[in-house]
């Protein structure tokens, strides 16, 4: 865990849509290489230290986030604050329906407000931590989308970027040794 190992950012980015019953699903994925293991670096994913570290560090992308219900495990709720200045996002609640300290596998999904305000059905994001090799994995990042046919011009509002800098700030401090036990 120690400093001076460099992000490799892999070539891995993928983005699918298609149509079915006036609804429009897609899926935005990316990944990047951290030269660290694969169990440090799910100390910080699987856990609400996860949302500590994204609100201290890039306050551009979360200004808050309240834990409503739970310990961060699944069926944890948690709200989450927009900057101010995002356009036509204030907030949302999201819900953990999968935390898999095995498979390494977090999934929230949005239950009210954000996007859904705005035509869509279903949002999810996965974050996926994947050993590589013993001092090697590869962090995922998953969207997936449903959307309302008469707002299927919302979509442009859907970025995997965000969680491609998280993932860059999780590689960051797992590398550098930054305390992940920070808070907000």
């Amino acid at each position: 865990m120690k400093g001076t190992h460099s992000i490799i950012k892999t070539s891995s980015k993928l983005t699918t849509f298609s149509l079915y019953q006036n609804n429009m699903f897609g899926t935005l994925s990316q990944d990047i290489e951290v030269p660290v293991a694969a169990n440090e670096v799910w100390k910080i994913y699987g856990t609400i230290q996860l949302a500590n570290i994204v609100v201290k560090h890039l306050p551009n992308i979360v200004h808050r986030v309240d834990i409503l219900e739970g310990d961060g495990g699944v069926g944890s709720i948690l709200k989450v604050i927009f900057p101010p200045g995002t356009p036509l996002l204030t907030s949302h609640k999201e819900k953990f329906v999968v935390v898999d300290d095995v498979k390494r596998v977090k999934i929230a999904q949005v239950m009210e407000g954000g996007l859904l305000d705005l035509g869509f059905t279903l949002y999810k994001v996965k974050f996926e931590v994947i050993e590589k090799d013993k001092d090697t994995c590869i962090t995922k990042a998953t969207i997936e989308y449903e959307v309302k046919e008469e707002a299927i011009a919302n979509v442009s509002f859907v970025s995997i970027q965000p969680f491609v800098d998280i993932m860059n700030l999780v590689a960051k401090c797992v590398t550098q040794g930054t305390n992940s036990q920070s808070s907000a």
